[in-house]
């Protein structure tokens, strides 16, 4: 329903002018609040200046310039209104610069239509332009005020005058213009009225001077149209000004990102734009956490494929698990190196029939590596429920969590292992979202998420998992395992080759974490296969960052400066296992850098199959040392692979001439 036709926003008797109403905000915002009760448009001034304030305390209204706008949503305001004073002596409401004489009281419904809000925000992006301004404190009436108001509010179609009449001339072709660098951002405030309008208005405006093109969603209350997944995806990086929580954020998923509160993108828009900049040149700068999934499971099915959706969500469930991996994993290998490899089958009888005060045989070492490895035991065993759990809440969010991580539970249970988490986390998060669809009573909604979908989404994918599928799905589990156990000579080589290959093809997106869940889902200390894919894994994933390191010290002419910097960092990311520390290099020579990587990657993991190398560990690079087996061999696997890395991308550079490309370019001003 369209909202009924609006009373003016603003009147003359809303209006003080060059006047004193108190030497405190709190004064300030009260007389305003009066003001507008005195017009009819409040109920209750007490109950507008309350909510004023209460706002008030969640930040300061005060903007850079001498302008303050103390704002809220009431049930005691009966229309949209906007209180304004132009104050002498002028009143501190915090901004940076000091006090402020330009003062608009912006008072909003409980429950304002779409009309009323689209105003409001309206005068919330005038205040960012000097022209406006100016004019408010050059007015010589309330009349004129109200019109300069009104027309920011509703400004007038401005007339398109005929072009004029010119002799034809031959048509002269014209080069396209390089794509800009863009950047996205989400402006948010608790209110949604004028401070998230504002940080959108002045983060555009610093983009233009920047020559920087700046995509803004401002979830606020007038409504916002969701930036689309295709420029999200080939954003430098994002930019989240937000008080309160950002709606969606998954979608951001492994873009640099600069956060602050949404006044900062008003005060220093400049500055957040340049730190955005040098942030999507930084491969060690703060990134959005997760996997990027589309916001909602109907949005998305409408806008992507469901072969896109599908990888999607099991790289959802991948991003939850790994904390789990890295952190078990990481215990139970600083286990082995206090209690011995011999520990995994007394470890937990130590832990409960010992204690500091009381050590078992082998003394304080070998009790502090049953702790250990039993603390990292118990985190690894959340591995396939956390992966099934947070598979089933990319489908349907929250509901889906109970349902998807009792599925996973039950994977363990019967044996079915990483593959059975993967399908009764698809099938947990299909039912809660087949169950949260069906139409209940109103009384009835308040249940649905908490106890109704919870309840009957377990059960039917808890009854699946143990009647149908979980003896399948073990057995299929149980094959591969043994198949893997089998593997001898060449095939073992090529199942190296395989994983690093992948490990090096897109530099941790999805297949790059496909060959990693692959590795750390079958780990097992008991099982040398595992430990031998796992080293192959980890090596083959060091070896872009030290690579492209390497070739840019000893080749440095070959490379950018901002490139230079980029391959000191590689050095240590390299060393860590963080691949994304190639990604810079990567993007800005796709089809020199990435088959380059992909070769040397091959060849690491070739190297470690054939030497039997193990790793008991699933992250940290050469600093989980104390875990491998073989070290020697991992080292020279590692150098020679990153030597070959480093020799075909000079090679290319060297051999395969291509154009200086925008993003060279780019790169290098904003490193300068």
């Amino acid at each position: 329903m369209s909202d009924p036709t609006p009373q003016p926003i603003i009147t003359p008797e809303l209006i003080s002018l060059d006047t004193s109403l108190g030497t405190s905000k709190d004064a300030v915002i009260t007389a305003l609040a009066q003001r507008l009760a005195d017009a009819g448009r409040a109920s209750a001034a007490a109950d507008l200046a309350a909510a004023a304030h209460a706002r008030e305390e969640q930040s300061a209204t005060g903007l850079p310039g001498g302008i303050a706008i103390p704002h809220c949503r009431s049930e005691s305001v009966l229309t949209a209104s906007l209180g304004f004073a132009r104050l002498d002596p002028k009143v501190d409401f915090g901004a940076p610069d000091g006090p402020a004489d330009l003062v608009f009281l912006i008072a909003a419904p409980e429950g304002a239509g779409a009309a009323h809000m689209k105003l409001l925000s309206s005068l919330a992006r005038a205040l960012v332009k000097p022209a406006f301004v100016a004019g408010l404190r050059a007015a010589k009436s309330p009349e004129e005020i109200v019109t300069l108001v009104e027309d920011v509010l509703k400004p007038k179609p401005k007339k398109v005058a005929a072009p004029a009449a010119s002799t034809p001339a031959a048509a002269e072709p014209v080069a396209a213009a390089p794509a800009r660098k863009h950047i996205v951002a989400i402006t948010a405030c608790p209110t949604g009225i004028a401070h998230t309008y504002m940080a959108a208005d002045s983060l555009v405006a610093a983009g233009e001077r920047a020559d920087v093109t700046v995509h803004v969603e401002t979830q606020g209350s007038s409504g916002s149209t969701p930036l689309s997944p295709d420029l999200i995806a080939s954003a430098a990086a994002v930019i989240f000004a937000t008080d309160v929580g950002v709606k969606g954020k998954e979608r951001f998923a492994g873009k640099p990102v600069i956060s602050s509160g949404v006044k900062r993108a008003i005060n220093e828009p400049d500055t957040m734009i340049t730190e955005a900049l040098r942030a999507s040149l930084n491969p060690a700068a703060a990134k959005v956490g997760g996997t990027a999934v589309a916001a909602g499971a109907a949005d998305a099915a409408g806008t992507i494929g469901w072969g896109t959706r599908l990888r999607q969500i099991l790289l959802t469930g991948v991003s939850y698990m790994i904390p789990f991996v890295a952190a078990g994993g990481l215990l139970i290998a600083l286990g082995f190196l206090l209690g011995g490899y011999e520990i995994t089958d007394k470890a937990k009888d130590i832990v409960l029939d010992n204690s500091l005060t009381a050590l078992p045989e082998g003394g304080l070492a070998t009790y502090l590596g049953a702790v250990l490895f039993q603390l990292g035991s118990l985190a690894f065993s959340f591995l396939v429920p956390a992966l099934a759990g947070y598979i089933a809440f990319a489908i349907a969010d929250r509901p889906g969590l109970a349902p998807g991580f009792t599925a996973g539970a039950v994977a363990v249970f019967v044996g079915a292992g990483f593959i059975g988490g993967l399908v009764g986390g698809i099938v947990a998060g299909f039912a809660a979202l087949w169950i949260s669809k069906i139409g209940v009573p109103q009384w009835a909604r308040g249940l649905m998420p908490v106890v109704v979908i919870p309840l009957f989404a377990t059960l039917l994918v808890g009854a699946l998992m143990f009647i149908v599928l979980g003896k399948p799905l073990a057995a299929i589990t149980s094959g591969l395992t043994n198949w893997l156990n089998g593997l001898s000579g060449s095939s073992v080589i090529l199942l190296g080759i395989i994983l690093g290959l992948m490990m090096c093809f897109d530099l941790g997106g999805p297949v790059n974490k496909a060959a990693y869940a692959f590795a750390v889902a079958g780990l097992n200390v008991n099982d040398t296969a595992s430990l031998r894919i796992m080293a192959a894994v980890m090596a083959a994933g060091m070896v872009p960052p030290l690579a492209m390191a390497l070739a840019s010290t000893l080749r440095p002419r070959l490379f950018s400066e901002a490139e230079r910097e980029n391959g000191k960092a590689a050095w240590l990311l390299g060393a860590t296992f963080i691949s994304e520390g190639a990604i810079p290099f990567a993007a800005a020579d796709p089809f020199r850098v990435i088959p380059s990587m992909m070769a040397g990657g091959a060849v690491t993991g070739a190297l470690i199959m054939a030497t039997s190398t193990t790793l008991s560990a699933p992250h940290g690079g050469i600093f989980v040392f104390f875990a491998i087996g073989k070290l020697a061999w991992f080292l020279i696997s590692l150098a020679i692979g990153t030597a070959i890395g480093a020799a075909c991308v000079v090679l290319a550079k060297e051999l395969i001439h291509r154009k200086p490309a925008v993003a060279d370019a780019e790169l290098a001003a904003v490193a300068a």
